[in-house]
């Protein structure tokens, strides 16, 4: 079985004073959130959607996916966690407690905040990650990458060649990014970034996915108005 796992725990502290979460903005007539859930949700791959979010917006996301997607039982709302790992795992408990899970099922997760996914990025991220166990959306990084240990003055400039931009889904076996997190030392957890962290830390291979420069997170309010134009393009 496939389960999408859609992210949506931040608060938007980078998007500046809003009145709330940023996956609750509008873009075009609808939240973020929306869009990005709309596009699992017409991929019939999911047997499972599984939107994670602060506790206290549960309901107001059941709201949102009530008045434009509507009934059904495809999509389930749960609460997020401390960290992004620990809502990662919060998602793996609800889909434990209520389907039989097998070495072979998976999660494709990603960021609530990134509506511009395409078809593309989910079927190979779905094919990567049973064929390897993980994979990772990735795009070439475009800039010179500059590497600061002191946060002062240069310490290295690694070959931009080997360089990427880390995007979202990143896709795993769930049993098996289960058992490794679980195999983490408190020390390890603490440095965590990423599910796809886990692996790499773990000596495990995780596979790339071609991303798309549309695939934008948006973060700032200039990543609003990029969107707005990014869907104006797509209609």
């Amino acid at each position: 079985m496939v389960f999408g796992v859609v992210l949506a725990g931040g608060i938007g502290s980078r998007m500046g004073n809003i009145e709330k979460p940023k996956q609750y903005l509008n873009i075009g007539n609808k939240p973020i959130i929306i869009h990005t859930l709309e596009k699992f949700y017409i991929n019939q791959s999911f047997e499972k959607i599984v939107v994670l979010c602060p506790q206290e917006w549960m309901n107001h996301t059941k709201n949102l996916i009530q008045k434009h997607i509507g009934d059904n039982d495809r999509i389930a709302v749960v609460c997020g966690g401390e960290t992004r790992n620990e809502t990662i795992l919060n998602a793996i408990s609800y889909i434990e407690e209520n389907y039989k899970i097998g070495e072979d099922d998976i999660i494709v997760t990603h960021d609530s905040v990134r509506p511009f996914i395409t078809h593309r990025i989910i079927e190979e991220n779905i094919k990567y990650a049973k064929e390897y166990g993980a994979c990772d959306t990735v795009v070439p990084a475009t800039d010179t990458i500059v590497c600061s240990e002191n946060n002062q003055i240069i310490s290295s400039i690694p070959d931009r060649s080997k360089m990427y931009q880390g995007q979202t889904p990143q896709s795993f076996k769930i049993l098996k990014l289960k058992n490794l997190y679980e195999s983490l030392s408190d020390e390890e957890k603490e440095i965590l970034t990423d599910a796809a962290k886990i692996f790499v830390m773990k000596g495990e291979d995780v596979y790339l996915v071609d991303g798309e420069v549309s695939n934008i997170k948006i973060t700032y309010p200039y990543d609003l108005r990029v969107a707005e134009t990014l869907l104006g393009d797509n209609e």
